[in-house]
Parts: structure tokens; sequence; C-alpha cells
């Protein structure tokens, strides 16, 4: 039998459309973008095509779009961009917080926001912390979309109007929601093609003009100064193609995914009931869609163990993930919901399956019964009659 796979918030399979869209250019248009004879000219024009293409689809000019090798180096460069202090959240994706620990490092303040209950950050502690005396040296605040293991939406809009009316510099991690959500007013925006059915390794920083962002990897001039290394031509076809995508099925992506999800959390608290808690905003319409995040908290004093968890659901062919895809390897209880107020136990006990617009009806069911009997032999209770 096929794995279920529902891990579509770690990454996505290739839309064969953007496998077309690249083809040409691991064959007859291999060049070099940097080159001025006539095979780097078409090279260069098609990366400038897609710039064109990105900006466009995101409301931007296209000098204002850098194309990076993904969500970790666009948050990075975006952070690095602090000319002063910055304020975030301690649930944020790790690339941002590295980032913010390098600033420390060298002098600068970070203020670190506590999440609410479900991993976002709310726009009163938003305001509090900017109107305060402490935060009064802040010139960036970086806020994600999407909490990218609660699904957890932040008001990013009105971030964003905050920070405009104090003259502030705001970044915003979009990687969850790139064909789910209205793309964020941001002065900074992450994107990550292999989030929306694009390559690996291509990402995109939009930086509004204006805003001077350095490169975090030093050699050529490419991408305006701004990113050094040869254009990687392929992947920016991928990425322009599997952006416009998103836009153009955005919708339909979104009602797929929304009904996916309500079939999966229904079904898992039918059949786990009080063994689980949904740390997803189901309800409020203030998540991803596609994310449902669940702890399995101790019972009768058993801990469970998010790493068996995995595991368990992996022998029953089951793909999902216990958190962050960049850290879930790193077995320790997920930074998120720590910052969200649960204990360690709780914390390791964390599975986060994520829907994708493949995902079936059948898919759900087989991974809601996989649960079941996985929760019922890690923590050995017999079968309901």
């Amino acid at each position: 039998m096929n794995p279920v796979y529902l891990d579509h918030a770690a990454t996505t399979p290739l839309d064969a459309r953007v496998i077309e869209a690249m083809q040409p250019f691991f064959g007859e248009h291999f060049g070099n973008a940097s080159s001025v004879h006539a095979l780097g000219r078409k090279a260069r024009f098609a990366v400038e095509e897609c710039r064109e293409k990105v900006a466009a689809l995101l409301g931007a000019e296209p000098g204002e779009i850098v194309f990076t090798s993904g969500g970790t180096e666009s948050n990075n460069m975006a952070l690095g961009a602090a000319s002063g202090d910055v304020l975030t959240c301690a649930a944020e994706h790790e690339s941002v917080l590295r980032s913010a620990e390098a600033l420390q490092s060298s002098g600068k303040t970070v203020h670190m926001l506590k999440p609410g209950r479900f991993g976002a950050v709310s726009m009163e502690d938003i305001a509090r912390g900017l109107d305060s005396e402490a935060c009064a040296g802040v010139t960036l605040v970086s806020i994600m979309h999407a909490n990218n293991e609660t699904g957890a939406l932040s008001p990013v809009r009105q971030i964003a109007e905050a920070c405009r009316a104090r003259g502030l510099t705001f970044h915003c991690d979009a990687v969850q929601t790139v064909g789910y959500a209205m793309i964020p007013e941001a002065d900074m925006m992450t994107l990550s093609g292999h989030k929306f059915y694009g390559p690996k390794g291509i990402g995109a920083l939009f930086v509004r003009a204006g805003i001077d962002v350095g490169p975090v990897l030093l050699g050529g001039r490419q991408e305006r100064g701004r990113r050094a290394g040869t254009e990687n031509v392929a992947a920016i076809a991928g990425f322009a193609k599997a952006l416009k995508l998103a836009f153009d099925e955005g919708e339909s992506r979104k009602r797929h995914a929304e009904a996916m999800r309500e079939r999966l959390r229904n079904g898992i608290q039918a059949v786990a009931g009080e063994r689980v808690r949904i740390v997803t905003p189901c309800d409020t319409g203030e998540a991803a869609p596609h994310i449902l995040g669940v702890v399995a908290p101790p019972v009768n004093g058993y801990s469970m163990d998010g790493e068996m968890l995995l595991l368990n659901m992996d022998m029953e062919n089951i793909c999902v993930s216990a958190g962050s895809a960049c850290t879930s390897g790193a077995l320790e209880p997920s930074h998120v919901l720590i910052a969200m107020g649960l204990d360690r136990a709780a914390a390791a006990a964390f599975l986060r399956f994520s829907v994708g617009r493949s995902t079936t009806d059948e898919d759900v069911d087989r991974a809601v019964e996989a649960f079941d009997r996985v929760l019922r032999r890690m923590i050995r209770m017999p079968e309901t009659p």
C-alpha cells in the first residue's frame, strides 16, 4: 500500500507544469546568466522575465525581488538588514531566531514576544511592545504570517500598519501561506518555492525599495549585489511558474485543504477524544488551512514520546512530522509549544499533520485509523468494544 503523505508543510511534490517550465534550462538553454555571449544572454533574459512575473504577482517592482536559496537565507538576509534593535516572537522559525541571536552577539537588542495559546502573536502585544520605553531602539519587526507548526495566523496586516505608522520596517515570513492566504503588506517578505509545489533550493525575498539589504553570501555581484553566486536559472523558472499557479489556483487549494483538515480533525477527535489536544485554531478562521497540530499529553502518568509517535506513524505508512522539518531531527521538544506555555513532556509529544492538494478522503481516514492504533499501542489501552 502506498504511503499517505501528510507533511506538505515540510515540502510539496513538484508540479508537472513546473517541471515543464524548468526543462529547457537543463538542456538547450544551459548558459550562465552572468555571461555576455548568446547563451548567457538567453539565461539572463529568462531570469529577468521571471523576476518581472514574480514582482507582478506580489504587486512589487522587479528590482524589489531578490532570488535566494530558500526561506532560511531570505530570513537571514532580512534580519541582517536591521539597523537597530529588533522585535520578534519566540515562536518564529529557527532561521529567524538564530539570526536574532547573531544580532545580539553583534551588540543589538532583540525583544522577544511570547506567543498566544496557539503560537501566534496578538496585535495588543505588538502594540504594547512597540510603545514601551524598552523598545525605543527597535527599527525592525519580524513576525511570520502562519506558524509553521500550529498554523496559527498572526495579524500581519495590522502589524504592517502599526509599523508603517511608527516608521519601522516590517519583515514577514510568509513561507506557509503562499496559495492559501492574502499576501501581507510587508516591507520585506520571505517566500520558499518548495512549499507551493515548486523546486527545492529556491526562494525569494521581497525588499521594498529604499531598504538596504546586504548579502549573506560574499562573492560576485549577482542579484544587484545582494546575493552572490551563479543564478540557478532552472529553479528560478520553476519558482516563477509555481508562484503563478499558486495564485491562479489558490482559492480551490484553500477550500480543499480546509475540507481535508476538518475531516482529519474530526476523525482524530472521534477516535482519540481527550487523549489529544488540538493546538491549531481551526474554529476561528485564524489558521493556515493545511496544518493541524496535535499534542498527545501524558495519560495516567505515562508520557508520550514524540519520536516514538512519529516512528510508529511511519511504520503505519503515514508520513507526518514532529514539528518543523528543519528541527524535527533534533530530538528536542517543539520550541513553539514551549513558548506557548506547554510543559516539556507535552511539547515533546507533538505531531504536525499537513494536507495538500492531492490529499483524499481515503488518505485522511487511513491516517486517523493509524493514529488510533498508534495511541493505543503506546499507552497500552484495550480496544473499545
